[in-house]
């Protein structure tokens, strides 16, 4: 199985999937990790009419709430929704069509609604480090924070 997280340094988790200028893609056979790449993967900056994905995410990639729009999966009410949005992300996810899940530490809930339309598991995580937030994730064990998304 391939599982794919964002990185902007090709060992840690980025808070924003959006931003996050790689994938880093880990090979798990037999419960093991065999092999790890990286790819290039679009963002935010590689959107021309970026108004939108720029003018939503003013609060910057360093979390926590109060940046006045809606949280959480419920509703389909935070950023990221539309016809416009879903193509972006289908774009982003082009590059990770062979994995089977992504972890990032935090995204937008449009991404997340489109990942899983994609058949990608997006997955929130507090762990940093990706080689242990992936073992948690074969071990079964990762907790999804859709509390996070945004």
């Amino acid at each position: 199985m391939k599982i794919a997280a964002v990185s902007e340094d090709g060992s840690t988790i980025s808070r924003h999937f959006g931003r996050a200028p790689y994938y880093v893609v880990v090979t798990v056979e037999n419960g093991l990790i065999t092999a790890k790449e990286t790819r290039d993967k679009l963002g935010h900056a590689q959107f021309a009419s970026g108004e939108h994905e720029h003018g939503e995410h003013g609060h910057g990639e360093h979390g926590g709430g109060g940046h006045g729009h809606g949280h959480g999966a419920g509703g389909g009410q935070g950023h990221g929704f539309g016809a416009e949005s879903h193509s972006r992300h289908h774009m982003m996810a082009a590059a990770i069509d062979d994995c089977e899940a992504l972890l990032a530490r935090g995204m937008g809930a449009g991404a997340y609604q489109s990942l899983q339309s994609l058949n990608i598991q997006p997955k929130i995580t507090d762990i940093a480090n990706i080689e242990d937030a992936v073992r948690a994730y074969v071990d079964g064990t990762l907790v999804d924070h859709i509390e996070r998304l945004h």
